[in-house]
């Protein structure tokens, strides 16, 4: 069985980022022109600054000049985190999207927009905001029954203490 560059990657890498408290969420090797650009994305529950970044940018720039993983021509390394608007696919991306707004695609077709108010391991417990002044709705929503899911970027929504700040 053949290995991709991608999976001989993320196996050299993916020690070195758990090490620095990140969990490897992705490992992309693309060509931009003429340019190679190994672009890695790491995250964790309380999120990556800039430091961290920078931390694991410079120990996974040191362990490929050690090793000939990306063979003998040139190539860029980029590091970041995966971004306001995240897919979740795994278990701890739902967890770390607790309290923020996603859109769904279900298994059918059907598509739901609802703020994750609790994970465990087989659901999600969800509110779905209301419509046209209506109160919004609790839904349980099975991990299982769901295709896609990406976070939605939310530029006006007040924080819980904004609003006990304002009712006082």
């Amino acid at each position: 069985m053949s290995t991709t560059q991608n999976e001989r990657l993320r196996e050299l890498l993916e020690p070195l980022v758990s090490s620095q408290g990140l969990d490897l969420e992705e490992v992309e090797v693309a060509s931009v022109g003429r340019k190679r650009v190994l672009r890695v994305v790491v995250d964790s529950d309380e999120g990556a600054d800039l430091d961290a970044i920078a931390d694991v940018s410079r120990a996974l720039s040191a362990k490929l000049d050690e090793t000939d993983a990306m063979g003998d021509g040139e190539y860029e390394l980029e590091v970041g985190t995966p971004g306001a608007e995240r897919p979740l696919t795994e278990h701890r991306h739902y967890v770390r999207a607790t309290d923020r707004l996603v859109k769904f695609t279900l298994n059918d077709g059907a598509e739901l927009v609802a703020r994750i108010l609790e994970v465990d391991d087989d659901g999600l417990d969800l509110e779905v905001p209301g419509v046209k002044g209506r109160k919004p709705t609790a839904r349980r929503l099975d991990l299982a029954d769901i295709a896609k899911a990406r976070v939605q970027v939310e530029f006006n929504r007040k924080n819980k203490n904004d609003v006990s700040e304002e009712e006082a």
